[in-house]
């Protein structure tokens, strides 16, 4: 199981029987996306892969939408053969809701497409460009016991990595994915090779440690090829008969699951990973059944290998709420039953405080799970449900399959690093305010709640007691404005996608306005809630350039104090009029009546893509909160 459960992507549902005439049918398929994702959301072998992402390549070159995927160009460049690569990352793409195109560097063309301006890379305006080189394509040497060209190969690797990261930056404006590299599996010293300088062992962790530090602060991207290789296993990684015969970097047997690494990493680059894992109870968080066994019949004790294999689900739970992701419950039981163990059971880690919402009813899996979507305000493709009963997993596969459902192994003790190896919560930054995400959610549907009883939904925004603060955009804040605007698809009013780099520059730049929004209230500190960007289009106007909100403070009249802000900034800039742009995407039909709603008036349509305006001048009521602004925009102000 071990092996198997990361080269054959054992968390996906098997390989429908029907596979090769599904894929036949989508060449004659107009408008293929929704089947393609379906497809691709099986655990397919590298011939599978490769098959699809042949007919996905096809249905690109031909014009054809693949809507709901979204589109990313990637660029690759690496020291090794990347054709075979193609075409599963187009198809691992998929899986993870994006339609990707590939711009391949010729063979043997690492450095040249890096620094040259004209190349096909750097013309091709990739959204980020994959390095994938290996120990191969750098200069190491290996002199074991030389501690001084040990130390003088890791900086000079690691200074032509940076001068490519570079180039490819300045050329492109892309960001760069660059890997940490697999440690070649031969010993000279067996145990002592991580003692003796010089040795392979010794030199790749040491560049692994200095690649890791020049990623920070960046905006370019790691993907951690030396873990993935040696959780697969470095003998089972590395094949000397494919480098051999063809250049392969690694085994055929792992090209699935590298493949699957890259898009899950490209897809959180896009806001794509999931927020909110819904845990079954029963024979899932403990074993046996609650409202059969009783307190003292489930097994969840040290000691007991069953009761032990679901402490390890707790124990991933708890720690993936630590780093922000929202935890809830959806049981078929009887509230008050089902609640027993959070509140009496001594050897359980999770408690009910830790839970979002808890859901335990008798309706089905399904309507509980939309139920919770809408009690957080996240979409279902946020949602990543935990089951041990196959026919829940199945049913919630078919009646909400923007859901995502691991399988899981008879074997309890395999659930927890199921749902480690699947990579639902991929990250590309952690940041304070991820930290505190669940616990915002968790306040937020206390938040619903309250608002559920107030009825009055002015007494109601009263009672939250909301501050909410404006300032520029800054350099504390810019990794989070940019992880805001590349995650963002609801309330996000162009969608425009813009790296840490490109805020930088719009920060910098005094004829941009630019907003951050923070906004705190009666159950906690929200974080940044709202980016705005600015940029002029006439000597007297504005045009919103990016507007974008977190749903979760959807209700409570923030966007009519952002805009009246905006308005209260023109003013100050002297700006006659601003306008305003609704670019239609398959996410944020939520954004469609926006400017309407906060009283603009429509001047243009094209495309679908509809055009607003308000005069400087419009005054906009005001909301119950207080509000605080720091920055150019306390000066302004």
């Amino acid at each position: 199981m071990s092996a198997t459960l990361y080269t054959e992507l054992a968390w996906l549902p098997r390989t429908p029987g029907n596979f090769a005439a599904s894929c036949r049918a989508l060449a004659s398929d107009p408008a293929p996306g929704a089947a393609i994702r379906a497809l691709a959301s099986h655990g397919l072998d590298g011939d599978q892969l490769s098959r699809l992402g042949r007919a996905i390549a096809r249905a690109l070159k031909e014009g054809r939408p693949l809507a709901p995927l979204q589109p990313f160009r990637l660029g690759l460049v690496g020291n090794g053969t990347l054709d075979l690569l193609v075409p599963t990352l187009v198809a691992s793409a998929a899986r993870h809701g994006l339609a990707l195109e590939c711009i391949q560097a010729d063979y043997g063309q690492t450095t040249q497409e890096a620094f040259d301006p004209d190349g096909r890379i750097n013309t091709g305006k990739p959204d980020a460009v994959l390095l994938a080189i290996d120990h191969r394509g750098l200069p190491l040497r290996f002199t074991p016991g030389d501690q001084d060209i040990e130390c003088a190969d890791i900086e000079g690797a690691v200074g032509e990595l940076n001068r490519m990261r570079e180039a490819i930056r300045t050329h492109s404006g892309a960001p760069c994915i660059v890997q940490t590299i697999a440690p070649p599996p031969e010993t000279l010293f067996g145990s002592m090779d991580r003692i003796v300088p010089g040795t392979g062992r010794r030199v790749v962790e040491g560049l692994n440690r200095a690649i890791c530090a020049s990623i920070a602060g960046t905006g370019d991207l790691m993907l951690d090829v030396a873990t993935l290789a040696e959780t697969v296993g470095l003998g089972a990684w590395h094949s000397p008969a494919l480098w051999n015969m063809a250049k392969l970097s690694f085994d055929d047997s792992c090209v699935p699951i590298y493949a699957d690494h890259v898009a899950r990493l490209i897809a959180a680059l896009r806001g794509r990973s999931r927020k909110c894992l819904i845990l079954d109870l029963d024979n899932t968080v403990w074993g046996g059944v609650i409202g059969d066994d009783g307190l003292e019949g489930i097994k969840i004790a040290q000691g007991d290998a069953t009761g032990e294999a679901h402490l390890a689900v707790q124990q991933l739970a708890l720690a993936l709420r630590q780093r922000g992701v929202v935890l809830a419950v959806s049981s078929k039981n009887t509230d008050e039953i089902a609640r027993q163990p959070f509140r009496a059971h001594p050897e359980m880690l999770l408690k009910e405080e830790h839970f979002a919402v808890f859901q335990a009813n008798w309706n089905d899996k399904a309507t509980n799970i939309k139920a919770i979507a809408e009690e957080l305000s996240l979409g279902l493709d946020a949602m990543v449900f935990l089951d041990d009963n196959p026919v829940e997993r199945g049913l919630v596969r078919r009646m909400l399959p923007a859901v995502a459902v691991p399988e899981l192994p008879e074997d309890p003790a395999w659930y927890a690093r199921t749902l480690a190896a699947a990579g639902y919560f991929e990250s590309i930054g952690f940041s304070d305010e991820d930290r505190q995400r669940a616990q915002m959610y968790q306040s937020n549907a206390r938040r619903v709640a309250l608002q559920r009883q107030a009825g009055d939904i002015d007494a109601y925004l009263a009672s939250l007691d909301m501050e909410i603060q404006f300032a520029p955009f800054d350099r504390i804040g810019r990794a989070r404005i940019s992880q805001l605007i590349n995650k963002s698809n609801q309330f996000n009013l162009t969608t425009r996608r813009y790296s840490e780099a490109e805020i930088g520059l719009a920060e910098a730049d005094v004829g941009v306005f630019t907003l951050q929004v923070r906004l705190i209230d009666s159950f906690g500190n929200n974080g940044m809630i709202c980016v705005v960007i600015c940029r002029p289009d006439a000597a007297d106007e504005w045009v919103i350039d990016t507007w974008l909100m977190s749903c979760r403070v959807l209700g409570r009249k923030v966007e009519q104090m952002v805009l009246r802000e905006i308005l209260c900034q023109a003013r100050e800039a002297g700006i006659g009029r601003v306008l305003g742009r609704y670019n239609p995407t398959e996410k944020n039909a939520l954004v469609r009546d926006h400017y309407e709603k906060l009283g603009f008036a429509k001047v243009g349509e094209q495309d679908g893509s509809t055009t607003w305006s308000m005069p400087a001048a419009t005054e906009i009521a005001e909301v119950p909160m207080r509000v605080v602004r720091s920055g150019a925009a306390a000066l302004a102000a």
